[in-house]
């Protein structure tokens, strides 16, 4: 995974500080230490809650497999990137906060318009 790419994808969905989620990208990527898929019993409970809001977002795909083991079923789950989720909101357009216009409005208009009340 491309660490800039997933940077801006961040930066998108979360509405974040570019170099916060340039620390963030790098932080999940030091999780994954260049592997396309990791098990989840191998990373702490912090890591864990980073890549649950990650999936929240379908930035990450969660997989599941079961097996037997001494007669025990057991299930692990493994954490992977989603791709197509990631470019799709690296290169998404940002929107405009709703009340972002007002400060597009130079400050002459609004003593202008309260001069004449």
């Amino acid at each position: 995974m491309n660490k800039k790419l997933l940077a801006n994808a961040l930066k998108n969905t979360f509405r974040m500080e570019k170099e916060d989620a340039e620390r963030l990208a790098k932080t999940v990527k030091t999780i994954f230490q260049g592997r396309k898929e990791i098990e989840d019993m191998t990373i702490d409970k912090y890591q864990r809650a980073l890549l649950y809001e990650l999936q929240k977002e379908k930035l990450l795909n969660l997989r599941r497999e079961e097996m037997k083991e001494e007669g025990k079923k057991l299930r692990k789950y493994y954490w992977s990137f989603n791709h197509h989720r990631i470019q799709e909101e690296a290169h998404k357009k940002p929107k405009k906060e709703m009340y972002k216009i007002y400060e597009e409005i130079p400050k002459s208009a609004w003593n202008q318009r309260s001069l004449n009340t």
